[in-house]
């Protein structure tokens, strides 16, 4: 008999609850179609061709010694990954680009990444000195992952120490009432972003603060444009900003 904590176990406890969560709000039969394709993507995603392709973005952990590339993330993970949202790290260019946009003194503000996977976001953000760089992830392979980048990352460049991996359905996260740059990389299904905007609205009413989003491929960017707390402030096709306030960025 397995016990209760088993991989598989909690791997059929959380498609259970996935698919009671779509038959309650689609019905039965748009929920088994979408299973459908999910589990189609995840065996294409499975194929060795594809893998190959996953290890493209293994330039970064070669220079800096760590594992944030999505090529070695388990079957199960990524299983898990596609029921919620799929694991893909950060181009490092691109997030340089993204920070480079952001006209404002980092030493007063939070960096969180809401869905860090195995941390290259946040190992990328503390060449930064922010306040404290905060990531909040799922999956607690993906964040044992995190723990043992965070203790290996050596960077010349490297300016905030304070990096911290929280284990946690973000939908549950409370924000810090600091001046915070997020950042979103498609974290959650619809719902659960929409969850996610508003408690971080319910925690600018009651905290009002300086806080800037880094939307990137903002696939769902309608969900943060309905938000009466955010106004869109710039992007590219690649990424948006939003902001709490009016502040000239």
């Amino acid at each position: 008999m397995l016990d209760p904590g088993h991989p598989d176990i909690r791997l059929a406890e959380a498609i259970r609850k996935w698919f009671a969560k779509r038959r309650e709000h689609n019905g039965i039969i748009p929920a088994l179609q979408e299973f459908s394709g999910i589990f189609k993507e995840f065996l294409l995603d499975s194929l060795p061709s594809r893998r190959r392709q996953r290890y493209g973005d293994v330039d970064y952990d070669w220079d800096h010694r760590v594992d944030t590339t999505g090529a070695t993330v388990r079957w199960r993970d990524r299983l898990l990954g596609l029921l919620h949202s799929p694991y893909q790290p950060t181009d490092p260019a691109l997030f340089q680009e993204m920070l480079a946009s952001l006209t404002i003194d980092f030493r007063d503000f939070v960096f969180i990444d809401i869905g860090s996977g195995k941390g290259r976001t946040l190992l990328m953000s503390s060449d930064y000195p922010f306040r404290r760089v905060i990531g909040v992830e799922l999956l607690p392979a993906l964040h044992r992952v995190t723990q043992e980048n965070v203790g290996k990352y050596k960077s010349d460049s490297q300016k905030c120490f304070a990096i911290e991996s929280i284990c946690a359905d973000a939908r549950d996260f409370v924000f810090p009432h600091e001046p915070t740059v997020l950042y979103l990389f498609n974290p959650l299904p619809e719902p659960g972003l929409v969850q996610l905007i508003a408690n971080l609205e319910r925690s600018l009413r009651k905290h009002p603060r300086l806080l800037l989003v880094l939307y990137h491929n903002p696939a769902l960017e309608h969900v943060l444009a309905a938000s009466k707390q955010l106004t869109k402030i710039g992007g590219t096709p690649q990424y948006s900003i939003f902001s709490s306030s009016d502040a000239d960025l």
